[in-house]
């Protein structure tokens, strides 16, 4: 078993950690709101810390997971930062859903004194983190990945070693771009569904054992008929994804004209007060009968 440093426990992250200690591994969290960490601890024992600095202290393999470039740059960096107690010879894994760019330059910095770097965003969900059957996806040298994956299987059902660092999170900007497109034509979908006299939910169940079945509709179709969107993966972090996607997008010559349509429609909903909603709130502004 490993020494581990965990830091962020958001909704995602929490039962992620929690994976590592049911593992056994020796597990030392930090969080920004220190009450989510004692809390943490009171549940699956382990420490906490009240730095990333010393949340990795003498750890094999330390795991961030935070909302942006600039947070991770924050526990990553400085005094107060993860690479400031790190030992040559440890991991870092990075979970958060960021920049390419910030990966690649973590892992020089990381390289200078010693310490691997792999960048592992995740996809799957709360529900997927708490049932530990999140896909990962990695870029970096094969020698970290080697070291990181039998660890990161505590809650994963899959990763994958995609390349050189960046890797990971270009290829989570392809899983949002798909999904963005996904969520939008299913929202039609349930709209169209509704407006002709269906039994939305029976059309679903229909058609979601052929061609058009997908993760969304199986997990937030029957939510969307209801018009629950209280849950699950927020707006806000759906725009800060499509982001990087059109970043990325304008860096590389790719066109993305309907991920960027789609995170118009997202301001739109965030205008309605939808910042907190789950992606699947497209729904919301799109005209249906019921209402």
């Amino acid at each position: 078993m490993s020494k581990v440093a965990f830091i962020g426990l958001g909704v995602m992250e929490y039962p992620m950690a929690g994976h590592l200690a049911a593992q056994g591994h020796q597990v030392c969290v930090y969080n920004r709101t220190m009450t989510k960490a004692e809390s943490w601890q009171g549940e699956h024992g382990g420490h906490l810390a009240i730095s990333p600095s010393a949340a990795a202290l003498e750890a094999d393999f330390v795991f961030t997971c935070v909302g942006n470039d600039e947070d991770l740059c924050s526990v990553v960096y400085g005094d107060q930062g993860v690479l400031s107690g790190m030992a040559a010879g440890s991991v870092l894994i990075d979970h958060t859903t960021a920049s390419a760019q910030v990966a690649r330059e973590i892992a020089v910095i990381a390289a200078q004194q010693g310490v691997g770097f792999v960048d592992a965003p995740v996809s799957g969900g709360q529900a997927g983190a708490e049932n530990g059957a999140l896909a990962i996806m990695c870029g970096g040298n094969d020698e970290d990945y080697q070291r990181a994956q039998p660890i990161m299987q505590a809650y994963a059902k899959t990763t994958t070693h995609l390349g050189p660092v960046g890797n990971g999170q270009l290829t989570k900007m392809v899983n949002q771009i798909c999904i963005a497109g996904l969520v939008q034509g299913l929202a039609e979908g349930v709209a169209f569904a509704t407006n002709a006299g269906l039994d939305a939910k029976q059309a679903l169940g229909a058609i979601g054992g052929g061609a058009a079945g997908s993760w969304q509709m199986h997990n937030r179709g029957e939510t969307m008929v209801d018009d629950e969107f209280e849950f699950g993966f927020a707006v806000d972090w759906m725009r800060k994804d499509l982001g990087i996607c059109i970043t990325e997008a304008q860096s590389n010559g790719s066109q993305i004209p309907v991920a960027q349509m789609v995170d118009d429609f997202y301001e739109q909903v965030q205008a309605l007060g939808g910042n907190r909603w789950d992606t699947s709130s497209l729904l919301r502004r799109l005209p249906r009968k019921d209402r």
